[in-house]
């Protein structure tokens, strides 16, 4: 399921035309690598990696969406973040791409 849910977001982001290509290329990246982090977490913490991957599918199409609604972006960003709260030492590539997924994702509604 989780799986599924950062798959459909990289087809989402494949057709978003708000995103230009560059910033496309990086979340594709970012996702994918995510998807390998989220699938290891979801083996030991199942519910934390659903949690996350709805974060990231909330804020990932508030990013992208045509109609941006800044606020709205930033609290699904500090919802991500918040996320990993806990995993520093015990997942931190799963943090440090969570945190780079938001920055991107931050970027892009500006």
């Amino acid at each position: 399921m989780i799986r599924d849910t950062i798959s459909k977001l990289e087809a989402k982001l494949q057709q978003a035309e708000a995103v230009n290509p560059e910033s496309r290329q990086e979340l594709l990246r970012l996702l994918g690598q995510l998807k390998s982090e989220i699938t290891d977490l979801s083996q030991s913490n199942a519910q934390e990696a659903e949690n996350i991957a709805g974060h990231t599918e909330f804020s990932t199409r508030e990013a992208i969406s045509e109609e941006k609604n800044p606020e709205l972006l930033q609290r699904s960003l500090d919802d991500l973040s918040a996320s990993v709260t806990g995993f520093e030492k015990t997942h931190p590539k799963l943090v440090e791409i969570v945190n780079r997924l938001a920055t991107t994702l931050s970027n892009l509604g500006i």
